[in-house]
């Protein structure tokens, strides 16, 4: 099926309404879904058999920052028997206060497997909690990390458990303050390490 048969497929089968906005001028165009109706819509294109998106490519999860006040969730579905793919968005409001809930988006866990490890890992890095999640806590991070590390206005907390974060230069000099290492050698021309037997 074409963009253009999925999107109509879709607003016959929802109406027109659950498609918030559609955009076909970039390198893959995709739809931008309510995001209350999100599972629903999936659990359709997953099941219908003109459809039959039986693979979750990736789940990503994006923050606009602070400024644009919202976060985003981006799904990749393919159909392996039709070869077919389809981009979905939702779009929700970002919390921007500690004391705010964070942003919350329907699961699909249940419709797709691999979504499960996915969800987490948005939730963890990205702050966005998916609703009906069977297991929804950290992946990465420990439990009681502050914060989440791809917010584009996350704070690097100083101290984790009594241990200093922040390493000044720790990257730069591979753990040796001071102490460059050298990642490659000089040159050296390829010579026949063989013994020779004398003449």
């Amino acid at each position: 099926m074409l963009f253009e048969e999925i999107r109509d497929f879709i607003a016959v089968q929802f109406g027109a309404e659950v498609i918030v906005s559609e955009h076909t001028d970039n390198l893959q165009p995709y739809l931008v879904l309510d995001t209350e109706r999100l599972a629903e819509v999936c659990l359709e294109l997953h099941d219908n058999e003109l459809t039959y998106f039986d693979f979750l490519s990736s789940v990503t999860g994006i923050d606009n920052g602070p400024e644009t006040g919202t976060v985003e969730v981006v799904y990749n579905l393919y159909s392996i028997p039709y070869d077919h793919s389809l981009m979905l968005k939702v779009v929700v409001p970002r919390n921007t206060n500690a004391g705010e809930p964070i942003p919350s988006v329907p699961t699909v866990s249940h419709i797709w497997r691999t979504a499960d490890w996915q969800e987490r890992e948005i939730f963890d890095l990205v702050g966005i909690l998916f609703k009906d999640h069977p297991d929804m806590r950290r992946i990465l991070c420990s439990a009681d990390w502050e914060g989440h590390p791809l917010r584009k206005d996350y704070k690097l907390q100083d101290y984790y458990h009594g241990i200093k974060v922040p390493y000044d230069n720790h990257n730069e000099y591979s753990g040796f303050r001071g102490e460059p290492v050298r990642l490659i050698d000089p040159e050296e021309p390829f010579t026949d390490k063989r013994a020779k037997p004398e003449a």
